[in-house]
């Protein structure tokens, strides 16, 4: 095994670049930690490369007894456009730093601003949990929301108000149903995902995304789809961890949402995460008082504060690539225009710089 090192007093760091890592180690210290999650296993980078091909990085920290004590997944970024970047992890709202202890962080962070200048990058995302005590600037206008579930669904169910239950039994009353399998039910989400994401004037993932995904997770991974008349007309990506489901990427069909598909889509995946023994849902990231915020906190779910903490390249301004972004108005209503099948072709050439 080969391998760069860098010590600082006990803890010495091991950068991986594409090569044989202890997994056995690598996934006791994840299942350990209180701070992990999915997208610090070494796999998602192994996604990132082979979808986006972006180089990554993975960072360990190692003790002098050879325990590890952190890990940091970086991916690095370049175009034209965008920038040239690190983002611990992208395509997700989490990834950050995974540390036991202090020391560990500290040498995890100058190992990766290390990297960082050698490429001449212009900033590091970390997407952390909690605030840094390094002085970074940091944005904190993202939320998950979460919400606690009971031992059973019938619990759960008998939690929701009266006008809630109602929304969830309409699309029923229109023949609508469920089901939930794995790459059975990619090409359905697909489908739903990429329509969805032309009229919010998104570029769309390529499906190799989600079948990457499923292929490196394949215990973790469920497709949660809704269908009308045998054509699917809401879907989710449910991705779970320890104790928690994620539904990451979820989405309807416009034309159907005056018969509430996605009341049907969540309540289902629900049901489906109490049965599987799940503690929290986590119905993704949001932004405090918009409308996804709104329709994931009549279900109960609370907000779990986000911190993007940065490290700026000569002291310089926090990077927005959001579609808030005013520059980037007109290519999105330019984008909510065009045929499906064309966002499908170029979709991917442009989205895995937006990380």
């Amino acid at each position: 095994m080969s391998y760069e090192l860098t010590c600082i007093g006990h803890i010495k760091v091991k950068i991986y670049e594409q090569i044989k890592v202890d997994n056995d180690k690598l996934d006791k210290f994840i299942i350990d930690s209180n701070t992990s999650t999915l997208y610090h296993q070494i796999n998602w980078n192994y996604v990132i490369e082979k979808t986006f091909g972006h180089n990554t990085y993975y960072l360990c920290a190692e003790n002098s007894n050879g325990n590890l004590e952190g890990v940091l997944p970086i991916v690095h970024i370049r175009s034209l456009i965008f920038g040239n970047f690190l983002v611990s992890s992208p395509f997700t709202s989490y990834g950050g730093i995974c540390a036991a202890n202090e020391e560990a962080e500290n040498l995890l962070i100058s190992r990766a601003i290390k990297i960082a200048v050698k490429l001449n990058a212009d900033f590091i995302e970390f997407r952390d949990e909690k605030p840094s005590n390094k002085g970074f600037p940091v944005k904190t206008t993202k939320v998950s929301m979460r919400l606690e579930l009971p031992g059973s669904a019938d619990e759960l169910w008998k939690t929701f108000p009266t006008k809630l239950r109602t929304k969830v039994r309409k699309p029923k009353k229109e023949g609508m149903y469920c089901k939930i399998g794995k790459k059975d039910e990619l090409e359905s989400f697909y489908r739903v995902f990429s329509i969805n994401m032309r009229d919010l004037g998104t570029p769309v993932y390529p499906m190799s995304f989600f079948e990457n995904i499923l292929d490196y997770f394949p215990q973790n991974i469920w497709i949660c789809t809704v269908y009308k008349d045998n054509l699917p007309v809401a879907s989710g990506f449910l991705i779970g961890f320890k104790d928690k489901l994620e539904i990451p990427w979820g989405s309807a069909i416009k034309q159907y949402n005056r018969l509430r598909p996605n009341m049907l889509l969540y309540w289902n995946c629900m049901k489906f995460a109490c049965e599987k023994g799940y503690g929290v849902f986590d119905f993704g990231r949001s932004t405090p008082g918009e409308g996804t915020y709104k329709f994931k906190q009549q279900w109960g779910a609370k907000p779990h504060q986000l911190y993007w903490n940065y490290w700026l390249r000569n002291g310089g301004v926090l990077p927005d690539l959001s579609s808030k972004n005013k520059k980037y108005l007109f290519a999105i209503d330019i984008w909510k225009r065009l045929p499906i099948t064309v966002t499908k072709i170029l979709g991917p050439k442009i989205v895995k710089y937006f990380p």
